[in-house]
């Protein structure tokens, strides 16, 4: 059976065994198996994904706890019990248990030893602590933002005073520009990539701008590759679903990894050993493709292939709306800041206007605006 079949073709099954299925309740799909293995490729936007953060994901956070000494770890524990039942994400329970362990550990460092101790003071010496270490901005209003959501736990169980949130701390945050690869940069990468799953992958990327983690957690059966089309059930960040488009050149590299990779293995992309591609391998196959072509020095990472994808599309004179669906954002701003990128008409006025005055042709005093 083709890659691309969207159809299933299940082997024969004698009335015999039929019936001693029924009879023991084995599953359909485990006798057929049982039979003969086959290639199963389904049509997609039917597939109903599993929970991200699974039981044995759970036992790793909680197995890092139990090793932690702060005060307020019983606290801590019900609080990442509370976000496990609202089903979020291994990364999301990761990273309030290390935002909570480090806040609870300077409360400590600072004489306290009871939870219930604390107010909006130590959370704006916390605020300077990591500051004075040196951490960025970012990273800060990150942390910041997990233990506001831990305080507000605890607030709604009573443990804390709501006065902790009486003006709370808004950190200032850089509004940088999105950074994409230079056009003959994305040349140069795209000539030197001679692995088929490796070209498949940077591609797809590069041609739906999808994020990383998005294409990792990309199974086959969210592929339609007679409508090129790939679902994306839960955006990365901000958990929206959309629909990204494949292009030529990207649908190529697709059919073909999909020829070769291996049919009972339910993600597009896996590593060594079948087993699923992890962001760090990713960004190591990455990092060895930009010294291929010469471009290691330009310090491009995956994430700016989706940066790419956002600013060749206004370019060819996309509309942001459209482009906002394309890229999940729930904020019509977010995507805004790519028109600050690519803004062609403010350029091409300035140019206009920079050539009349390098010409002399302005005549009279300089205009003072008020």
């Amino acid at each position: 059976m083709s890659p691309d079949s969207s159809f299933i073709n299940p082997p024969s099954i004698s009335p015999e065994d039929l019936e001693h299925s029924k009879r023991f309740s084995i599953p359909y799909r485990v006798l057929t198996q049982s039979i003969s293995p086959v290639s199963v490729e389904v049509k997609p936007f039917t597939k109903i994904h599993e929970p991200e953060t699974k039981p044995k994901e759970i036992n790793k956070i909680f197995s890092r706890l139990s090793a932690m000494d702060f005060p307020g770890k019983d606290h801590v524990e019900e609080y990442l019990r509370h976000l496990y039942r609202r089903n979020c994400k291994f990364n999301t329970l990761r990273g309030s248990l290390e935002a909570s362990q480090l806040f609870l550990s300077f409360i400590k460092s600072i004489g306290k030893t009871e939870i219930e101790q604390i107010t909006k003071h130590d959370i704006e010496a916390f605020v300077e602590h990591e500051q004075d270490r040196g951490l960025k901005i970012v990273s800060v209003r990150t942390r910041l933002v997990a233990i506001y959501a831990f305080l507000h736990f605890l607030v709604e169980r009573g443990v804390v005073y709501p006065e902790v949130f009486s003006k709370r701390i808004k950190l200032r945050l850089p509004e940088l520009l999105p950074r994409a690869i230079d056009p003959d940069h994305i040349k140069q990468l795209l000539s030197v990539l001679d692995n088929i799953r490796d070209r498949a992958m940077i591609l797809v990327l590069l041609r739906t701008g999808m994020r990383i983690g998005e294409l990792l957690n990309t199974r086959v059966s969210d592929i339609n590759i007679e409508e090129r089309k790939i679902a994306i059930y839960e955006g990365e960040k901000n958990g929206l679903g959309r629909v990204v488009y494949l292009s030529d050149d990207a649908l190529c590299s697709l059919r073909n990894w999909l020829k070769k990779r291996d049919v009972q293995k339910q993600v597009l992309f896996y590593g060594r050993g079948h087993n699923p591609l992890c962001y760090q391998s990713a960004r190591i196959v990455f990092i060895k493709y930009l010294q291929k072509a010469g471009l290691a020095h330009k310090g491009y990472t995956l994430h700016c292939l989706r940066h790419t994808f956002a600013s060749e599309l206004l370019n060819a004179g996309m509309r942001l709306e459209c482009l906002q669906q394309l890229l999940g954002h729930s904020n019509l701003e977010v995507t805004r800041r790519y028109a600050r990128l690519t803004d062609k008409t403010r350029e091409e006025e300035y140019f206009n206007a920079m050539a009349i005055i390098e010409r002399g042709e302005i005549n009279g005093d300089y205009r003072l605006d008020s």
